[in-house]
C-alpha cells in the first residue's frame, strides 16, 4: 500500500516544479547578446568594431616620471614616447632601449637600470656575468607604454608591496626561490 501512494507523488512533484519554472520565466526580460557585456555591437561581425585606444604619453625619454608598478615585481610601464625606437632588435645590433637602460649607461642617462634578473638565465639559474639574457632583449614582451584613456570598468585592484622600494624597483632575484625546497 505504501508503494501505491508514492508512485503518483513523483509525477505530481515533477509537474509542480515544471509549472513553477515556467511561471517564473514568464515575467522575465529577454536579453540579446548586444545587451550583455561591455560591447554594444554584435559578436558575429567585427567589420565595424573599433577597439578603444588610449592616447600614449608624449613625453620624451628623460622628461617623464616613473610610474608605480601595479604589484610587486610586475613589469614597469614605459613612461615615455617610443616613437622612432622601434623595432627592438637583438642586443648586438641597434637596440635603443639598451642604449639607455643597461646598468653601465643608466645612471649617466638618468634612466632606470635593467634589473639583475635580466642578466640571469632563469631556466638554469646561471649568472650571465653582465650579459643580457638572450630571451630578455625584446622589452615590449613585458613592458608596455602608458596610455591615457577612460576605462570601461573601474579597476579596483590594489597591488601589495613588501616595502616602499618595491613600488619602483624589482626584488625578483631576492624572492625568486622563496618557498622552494631543493631535494
Amino acid at each position: 500500500m505504501c508503494k501505491k501512494r508514492t508512485t503518483w507523488m513523483l509525477p505530481l512533484l515533477c509537474g509542480v516544479i515544471i509549472i513553477g519554472l515556467l511561471s517564473s520565466c514568464a515575467g522575465s526580460k529577454y536579453y540579446t547578446e548586444e545587451d550583455l557585456g561591455l560591447r554594444k555591437e554584435t559578436l558575429y561581425d567585427e567589420s565595424s568594431t573599433i577597439p578603444v585606444r588610449g592616447e600614449p604619453l608624449s613625453k620624451e625619454a628623460g622628461e617623464s616620471a616613473r610610474i608605480e608598478r601595479a604589484f610587486e615585481n610586475s613589469p614597469p610601464l614605459i613612461p615615455h614616447d617610443i616613437t622612432g625606437m622601434l623595432p627592438i632588435r637583438l642586443p648586438d645590433t641597434d637596440n635603443l632601449c639598451l642604449d639607455c637602460h643597461m646598468p653601465e649607461e643608466a645612471v649617466s642617462m638618468g634612466a632606470t637600470s635593467i634589473p639583475s634578473s635580466h642578466f640571469v638565465d632563469l631556466d638554469t639559474g646561471k649568472d650571465l656575468q653582465g650579459v643580457l639574457d638572450g630571451k630578455r632583449y625584446n622589452c615590449m614582451q613585458c613592458h608596455v607604454i602608458q596610455t591615457e584613456l577612460t576605462p570601461a570598468v573601474q579597476n579596483i585592484f590594489k597591488g601589495e608591496f613588501r616595502d616602499e622600494k618595491g613600488r619602483y624597483r624589482s626584488n625578483l632575484m631576492d624572492v625568486l626561490n622563496e618557498g622552494v625546497e631543493a631535494d
